[in-house]
């Protein structure tokens, strides 16, 4: 009875400790860094390896139960005897007990230390292999973890010493602006001017040098990020380890230098990236202005050793050097939640197999981890400080330290239970008001052809179309950012959100249910009104009212209605229709190709535009901008605007990184272009070449789109890989998914065979059958959201890529640069 009573209590405990280690695994893999994922501690496979002896501890008391307990017990005290006098008086390194940790010197004089443990006394005979394994996987931990933290540690305390330099220089080259601006007021001989003269001894450069310097843009090229190896060993940064070291021009010819000058005893030039085109243009006056200033001076021999630096130069300076200050503390703090949670993660399960097998191995292994380099170093927390410091001294503008930690530490808006309440409250409205414009809609016959209902069809139904397929895709997007985050996809960072200002799934949520509550609501009252018997004319304006509100929501520069984000929306839509004028980023291309799913929305908002700015809706003509031929080739004009905003920026990439795989990608647009514009084509004249056309440009044009989402986009069909026509990495553990997500893409991908085939159901209106059309082109469109930025996610978690690279302005060159 005492046999079997211990055996429970083991197990009871037992299954509490595997029960804990449960729970801090969701609390592990929650707050570790997504795209260090790899380098923390196995937590997963060390309790998998904890379960597996806690397994044969089980069969163990088993075999007690059944007489064998008592000879076992004696073989192993007879053992475990013999072994303490054979192992006595020998060196046991860190401790006397269970094991003994050896420190080694590893073979790459880079890697430091190793460590390998010992087992000194022997486990049960089944349970034996089993503890070797694991402790010989928890010291591969241990040294990927000290390796991995001494890697970052080298990499951030190179982007400190580089960060130092660069605001150093940039507040000699304001204290030198400030004395001379002091200096001109009070001799009162010069005026105010965009740029002002800094005698920073500038160094003599001829004309044709200055010609040479005079490129067309510098560019950050994305190949500078981190890129780990197989041993977690990510090589410097030419942007961070090399970033004050100058390049051949010859190797980047388009750059546009400005003038060198000389700062404690280093030369330098400052290079600001024309992301947008006031940064370009502003540049090139200056240096139009630089070089009239010189020959002036040379004609009335004045001394031209004086620097002009210019005003939105500097400020863009300081910005850049900011942000970077950022980025930096930002990944110190990742470095730090990196020790700490790894700290955590040994003490859980060297806690757990000290339960699990009876021994006393926490004190000895703890104090090897503990003095282990990941854990003892503290440059780290003196940079995180010293970069702190920094930023309130430069950045704070006498604002508290308090306030100024907010920018560097930004905290997470809490999400509130009343905005669950409301999207549910809001859901059940649109349902209803769904439910009764569909009734009354059909008992009014409006979406049935041939009906007498043709000028409802064609002036309000495209306002509810529209505003039904933006918020299909704004839903699917609150569905991507569930489904993102479930998976530990750090959308955020790829999309270069606002920490705390960013949109959360619930927000996304609570937006379209509030919206097409309120369309539905005001297309409901305006259908009724016109079953009541009220005339077009009366009750057409509202519509249009609609559309004035909900754009006046989106300009409105009141703190509402999530400012930050309606005005992030705004300046991506900017960039992308004054493509290639602005520098791409991943947001940009990304809303871009959510356009390319959108035509139809477009045209919709295209034809509503010009039906109300025209007037018509007062004349009830709602043929004029279909008759126009400069509203009816505006129509058409729209239908090729997204694909040639992409195609501009696949050029601004290529011009900008000098990739062959942007132009490739350029391609697939200006096939999509073709096949769009043989459509329009067919529409005007509908006969057997045209239609011959259309099939030929649309399926080569569907095929190069397929080969790029799947090859490309989602980085799938890997000839070698183990998971067959996938990748390695899945972020989602069933494979069917992901199959049936290629099937499902390519059979959307074929709804252009509507355009040739015609086909309708039953009595029911075109439009109608077109909406459904867009609707599926949305839905594919949110599929492909998901395993764009799973590809790009883990492309960056290959690349232990956490953090942005942030261009610094002052570059240090030579002499005979």
């Amino acid at each position: 009875m005492c046999l079997l009573k211990h055996q429970y209590n083991h197990s009871s405990v037992s299954d509490k400790v595997l029960e804990a280690m449960v729970n801090f695994t969701k609390q592990f893999q929650d707050q570790l860094v997504p795209e260090w994922k790899d380098a923390f501690v196995d937590y997963s496979q060390l309790k998998k390896d904890i379960k597996r002896i806690h397994l044969f501890n089980a069969r163990n008391a088993v075999n007690e139960k059944t007489g064998k307990a008592t000879e076992t017990s004696l073989v192993k005290t007879v053992r475990s005897s013999v072994e303490k006098l054979a192992l006595f008086g020998k060196k046991r390194g860190e401790s006397h007990g269970a094991i003994e940790v050896h420190r080694k010197i590893a073979s790459s004089a880079s890697k430091g230390f190793v460590y390998e443990t010992e087992l000194l006394e022997n486990f049960s005979d089944s349970t034996d292999a089993a503890a070797k394994e694991f402790f010989a996987r928890l010291d591969g931990q241990l040294n990927k973890v000290n390796q991995f933290y001494k890697t970052k540690e080298k990499e951030f305390l190179e982007r400190g010493e580089c960060l130092k330099i660069q605001l150093e220089v940039l507040m000699t080259v304001k204290d030198v602006l400030k004395q001379q601006k002091a200096k001109a007021e009070s001799s009162q001989e010069s005026k105010e001017d965009e740029s002002i003269s800094c005698t920073i001894s500038c160094e003599e450069d001829s004309v044709r040098s200055r010609t040479e310097q005079e490129q067309l843009q510098e560019t950050v090229s994305e190949d500078l990020e981190i890129s780990g190896s197989q041993e977690l060993e990510s090589p410097r940064l030419d942007e961070t380890g090399k970033q004050l070291r100058s390049k051949n021009d010859d190797e980047q010819p388009r750059r546009m230098s400005g003038r060198g000058f000389s700062c404690q005893g280093k030369n330098f030039k400052i290079k600001i990236p024309m992301t947008n085109p006031s940064l370009a243009f502003s540049a090139i006056s200056y240096l139009v202005r630089e070089d009239l200033v010189n020959q002036s001076w040379k004609k009335c021999g004045i001394d031209g050793n004086k620097l002009h630096v210019n005003k939105k130069n500097l400020h863009q300076a300081e910005k850049m050097i900011k942000r970077a200050l950022m980025e930096l503390h930002k990944g110190l703090n990742y470095l730090k939640t990196y020790r700490n949670l790894n700290m955590l993660a040994f003490m859980k399960i060297l806690k757990k197999f000290d339960k699990i097998t009876g021994k006393q191995i926490l004190s000895i292994y703890l104090r090897v981890v503990e003095s282990s380099y990941f854990n003892c170093s503290d440059k780290v927390i003196n940079l995180s400080e010293e970069v702190e410091e920094l930023f309130i001294k430069h950045f704070a503008n006498g604002d508290h330290r308090k306030k100024v930690m907010t920018y560097l530490k930004p905290h997470q808006r809490k999400e509130s239970h009343g905005v669950t309440f409301f999207i549910g409250l809001f859901t059940g409205c649109f349902t209803a008001l769904l439910a009764g414009y569909i009734v009354t809609a059909h008992l009014a016959g409006m979406y049935r052809q041939n009906s007498d209902s043709t000028f409802y069809m064609e002036t309000a139904y495209p306002v509810l179309s529209m505003f039904g397929l933006l918020f299909l895709h704004l839903f699917l997007y609150g569905c991507n950012i569930f489904m993102w985050r479930k998976a530990r996809i750090n959308y955020s960072f790829i999309f270069e959100l606002c920490p705390g200002k960013d949109l959360k799934y619930r927000d996304v949520f609570l937006i379209c249910s509030v919206s097409m509550t309120a369309v539905l609501g005001v297309m409901f009252v305006h259908l009724s009104l016109l079953t009541k018997g009220y005339s077009f004319r009366q009750v057409q304006v509202i519509p249009g009212l609609l559309l004035l509100v909900f754009s006046i929501l989106l300009v409105c520069p009141l703190n509402v209605f999530y400012k930050p984000s309606r005005y992030r929306f705004i300046s991506v839509i900017r960039n992308i229709v004054l493509s290639p004028l602005y520098k791409v980023v991943m947001l940009d291309f990304f809303m871009a190709d959510q356009l390319c799913s959108q035509v139809p929305m477009l045209r919709n908002l295209e034809y509503i535009a010009c039906y109300y700015i025209t007037g018509s809706y007062k004349t009830q003509d709602y043929g004029y901008c279909m008759r126009t031929k400069y509203y009816k080739d505006l129509a058409y004009a729209v239908s090729f605007l997204p694909y040639y905003w992409r195609a501009m920026q696949c050029a601004r990439r290529w011009f900008d990184e000098g990739e062959k795989s942007h132009l490739v990608n350029l391609g697939k647009y200006v096939s999509a272009m073709l096949a769009a514009g043989a459509k329009v084509a067919y529409e005007k004249e509908r006969n057997a070449g045209w239609l011959c056309l259309v099939v030929v440009v649309s399926s080569a044009a569907t095929v190069y789109q397929l080969y790029w989402d799947f090859v490309k986009d989602w980085g799938l069909l890997q000839v070698n890989s183990k998971n067959p026509w996938l990748r390695n990495e899945l972020m989602i553990r069933r494979k069917f998914i992901y199959y049936f997500s290629m099937v499902l893409n390519l059979v959307l991908r074929l709804a252009w065979l509507q355009t040739v085939l015609h086909s309708n159901f039953e009595h029911v209106d075109h439009r109608v059958t077109g909406l459904f059309l867009a609707a599926l082109e949305v839905i594919r469109r949110g599929l492909w959201n998901f395993y764009r930025l799973e590809n790009e996610h883990l492309n960056n978690a290959g690349k232990f890529r956490a953090v942005k690279t942030v261009p610094l302005p002052f570059r240090e060159v030579d002499e005979e640069d």
